[in-house]
């Protein structure tokens, strides 16, 4: 049962609900107890003067000449002499049903038990269309005759008056209380959810920039969670913000060259007297640096895709061999171009346990930055030539597929193996082409897949030692 229907949800609706509604519930159940309860105490002394009468009228029953008699002298009469309200009768018959005495029409004794002599009974019956409550008591007045059965009837009408003053005096103060709780619960409650109304006005007062965390001292131990949480999402978002600002500014520095290197090629192009091999030379370097623009701002969107992802959505089945395999033929033009021998070692298309849930796409963007950065920074000459190898090891007994891209080129040093998965950072003393953003984006993707990606020296006991990328996916999850 809903007291408060509201089109939202309501905190303060809700506990409302829930303390009224059992409160208003109980208000009948109360009432019904308290007549039962009212109707057995009007009823006891009424019993007791029942019980007290029957027994009287009981030691009148005298055995005379071997016959029951019943004398009834005016002094016990009193005693059944009825009032304005309520009217007695009595009945006394021998053990054939014999009347002796009194009223023919008492309702007899109930039949439940057999009765037991100088016990008095009582129960509820109706005589002459009146409600009338009956106590009966079975006499033995001498060994020589058989019991016999007295009977004291009284009609209910005080007890009913008696027990009627007793609900009142029980049920008008309760309702009297009844408005007088809702109002303290009700107030109860709005100083209970105060706590939460400071703090959404201390929300609101913030401004947009401050994100620092909510005081904890000065709410409630059961809001002390939500607090927290809050917090930690403010947390979070505070490194979010921060995260982007470095990297637009990041970004803005790697774009600011390149347009640069365009806009002086462009006034040197138009200088006078340049001559069409100093045009042509112009013109070849804008186009380097529109190439370098372009693949810049691709791996701009390509990291933003990534992190915007979160988690991954839509999972299918995806053979990491095969998409490593059309990444490495999609690389081989550009790897003969620079005279690099590039190829594929290891588990073959459709390998068992080299098939994992994941996104297809990210999962060949993240081979080709591996394959584009062992391709940008391994030199190959004729006495030291270019060998990039990518592989694909399948473990199905141990839930595990490692993929790894090695070359021979200079390596990368201990110090700088960490920062290289940094957006936009270059080793010091590298002049090969790049963004800065190919590592970053290879480490994002393996995290939304639960991989872990490490760099190790391909060739220790060689010089130079070459580099080793190597990305761990699980396949028990």
């Amino acid at each position: 049962m809903k007291l408060f229907q509201r089109a939202q949800r309501s905190l303060f609706g809700e506990i409302l609900d829930w303390m009224l509604t059992p409160l208003l519930l109980l208000v009948p159940v109360s009432i019904g107890l308290t007549w039962l309860v009212a109707q057995g105490i009007a009823n006891a002394p009424f019993d007791r003067a029942l019980e007290y009468n029957v027994q009287t009228l009981a030691r009148l029953v005298l055995v005379q000449e071997g016959k029951l008699q019943f004398l009834l002298p005016q002094p016990a009469r009193e005693i059944l002499r009825g009032d304005d309200a309520d009217r007695v009768y009595y009945q006394v018959l021998d053990a054939g049903g014999k009347l002796l005495s009194g009223e023919r029409d008492v309702p007899p004794p109930t039949a439940d038990e057999p009765p037991v002599p100088g016990v008095v009974y009582l129960h509820d019956a109706t005589m002459r269309g009146q409600p009338v409550r009956v106590a009966s008591l079975w006499v033995v007045a001498g060994a020589e005759v058989e019991p016999a059965l007295v009977q004291v009837a009284e009609t209910r009408e005080k007890q009913s008056v008696l027990a009627t003053e007793i609900i009142k005096g029980v049920l008008l103060p309760q309702f009297a209380i009844l408005p007088l709780a809702v109002l303290l619960i009700w107030l109860a409650l709005v100083r209970g959810i105060k706590p939460l109304s400071v703090i959404e006005a201390r929300i609101r007062e913030r401004r947009p920039d401050d994100l620092s965390p909510l005081d904890e001292s000065s709410v409630p131990q059961e809001v002390i969670p939500l607090v927290s949480s809050v917090n930690e999402l403010l947390g979070k978002l505070q490194n979010s913000i921060a995260t982007q600002k470095r990297f637009l500014a990041d970004a803005a520095h790697q774009l600011k060259t390149p347009l640069a290197g365009l806009r002086m090629q462009a006034d040197l192009a138009q200088r006078e007297g340049a001559n069409a091999e100093e045009l042509k030379q112009s013109l070849k370097q804008i186009g380097h640096a529109s190439v370098r623009a372009t693949h810049t701002v691709n791996q701009l969107l390509s990291l933003a895709r990534a992190e915007s992802s979160g988690a991954v959505v839509g999972l299918l089945p995806c053979d990491l061999a095969r998409l490593t395999i059309e990444v490495v033929r999609e690389a081989v033009p550009r790897a003969i171009e620079k005279r690099i021998d590039l190829g594929y070692d290891g588990a073959e298309a459709g390998t068992p346990g080299a098939t994992l849930r994941g996104n297809p796409t990210l999962l060949k963007e993240l081979v080709r930055n591996l394959v584009d950065n062992a391709l940008n920074y391994t030199p190959s000459t004729s006495a030291h030539p270019g060998v990039i190898t990518a592989r694909v090891l399948a473990d199905p007994f141990g839930r595990v597929a490692l993929l790894q891209v090695e070359d021979n080129g200079p390596g990368i040093a201990e110090a700088d193996r960490e920062l290289v998965f940094e957006p936009f950072y270059r080793v010091l003393g590298n002049e090969a082409d790049g963004s800065g953003l190919g590592l970053p984006i290879v480490r994002e993707i393996a995290r939304q897949h639960g991989a872990t990606v490490t760099l190790e020296d391909a060739h220790p006991d060689q010089r130079p030692p070459g580099t080793r990328f190597s990305v761990r996916f699980d396949l028990s999850g």
